[in-house]
């Protein structure tokens, strides 16, 4: 797995090789680059459980899992290329609660664990 440092050309952190047997796949989903490089570095420093992903916004994130073109049912969506999803609520062009609405809608009953996270306290956004 690459360093929060080894970024590629499209800001991805993470290799393309699936990772190790045992890990878990985690996307990082946020428009702070401060938060996101917290986060990825929180899950780096558990030690070697986990492959972390990470791009700056929901649009992003539906490309890497190949969910930003029409739904497609003939698409098989079992063997996702992510365990889980975290992902920040308030983002531009598209918040964490559109992104889980997207990624729901295309999974056709199998499913991808997706947390929200936010520094607000907004009650009615929580309970929704």
């Amino acid at each position: 797995m690459e360093s929060v440092d080894g970024r590629g050309e499209d800001g991805l952190v993470g290799g393309s090789d699936g990772g190790g047997p045992g890990r878990v796949r985690v996307l990082v989903v946020d428009d702070s680059p401060v938060d996101r490089r917290i986060v990825e570095r929180l899950l780096m420093i558990s030690g070697s459980l986990f492959d972390v992903v990470s791009v700056d916004g929901g649009k992003k994130a539906l490309e890497l899992l190949g969910l930003n073109g029409p739904q497609d049912d003939s698409h098989n969506y079992d063997d996702p290329n992510v365990d889980i999803i975290l992902t920040d609520y308030c983002m531009p062009e598209m918040n964490g609660y559109e992104l889980l609405k997207a990624v729901k809608e295309h999974n056709h009953g199998s499913s991808i664990p997706v947390v929200i996270m936010s520094s607000e306290n907004d009650p009615q956004r929580i309970s929704r």
